[in-house]
């Protein structure tokens, strides 16, 4: 999702805001509320009316994005406190794929605006007819649409030479992103090995852990191969 650049947006949404916890509960006044951030006092009004006062200005209800800033959320988008959700836009390169992923505090809506981008989400434990678990797979054009629930596992791959080009939206005005492999294998070698049978150990997991990519995109060989492109 807008690769490196986006990634690091996406967790730099994961940020609360947090009081101090004290013997007894204080008034909250002027004076000890001025050192907050707008974002926190945002979250601290009484009311909607009290929010609009806090911020004044037409500008404050629009946001430009950009490649340092391709997610507006209530961290550089304070106008969205109390709205429930967020948003992002981004570039998929031709030939990669984003990491396998998930959002665990929100439901993503997915919307491609160029190009054309595949998408393959793994649902909480539901089976097919077969007893197998489910995988729900998407090809997205201009004009389609798709959703990710919250905490399901999903990626995008953009399968042709050109860049692609999408929007996001999600039902929480902090997602938070989680990475599957990275997290899956950051556990103990012995947990690992039981969850996947018994079929790799020791150094074989390690192996692994080193080999899992560091780049936000993942660049498909094949496609690299059909479009007459290196892999970096």
């Amino acid at each position: 999702m807008l690769l490196e650049t986006s990634l690091h947006s996406l967790f730099a949404v994961m940020v609360a805001v947090a009081l101090p916890a004290t013997a007894a509960p204080q008034p909250i006044t002027k004076s000890s509320t001025s050192e907050l951030s707008l974002t926190a006092k945002l979250r601290l009004a009484d009311s909607a009316t009290e929010r609009y006062n806090l911020l004044p200005k037409d500008e404050d209800f629009v946001f430009k994005f950009s490649e340092k800033e391709p997610v507006a959320s209530t961290q550089n988008f304070p106008a969205l406190v109390g709205v429930g959700a967020s948003f992002s836009v981004g570039d998929l390169p031709g030939c990669s794929m984003s990491f396998l992923h998930l959002h665990p505090r929100a439901t993503e809506l997915l919307t491609v605006t160029k190009g054309r981008v595949l998408t393959e989400m793994v649902p909480e434990a539901v089976v097919d007819s077969k007893g197998n678990q489910r995988v729900i797979r998407a090809e997205l054009k201009p004009g389609m649409v798709t959703v990710f629930p919250a905490g399901s596992f999903h990626t995008q791959v953009n399968p042709d030479c050109d860049t692609a080009s999408f929007v996001a939206a999600f039902n929480n005005e902090e997602f938070s992103v989680g990475l599957v492999a990275q997290q899956a294998f950051a556990l103990s070698d012995d947990v690992i090995a039981g969850n996947l049978g018994q079929s790799i150990a020791g150094e074989d997991i390690e192996k692994v852990r080193k080999a899992i990519p560091k780049s936000a995109a993942i660049e498909v060989e094949k496609c690299l191969a059909k479009c007459g492109k290196k892999k970096n």
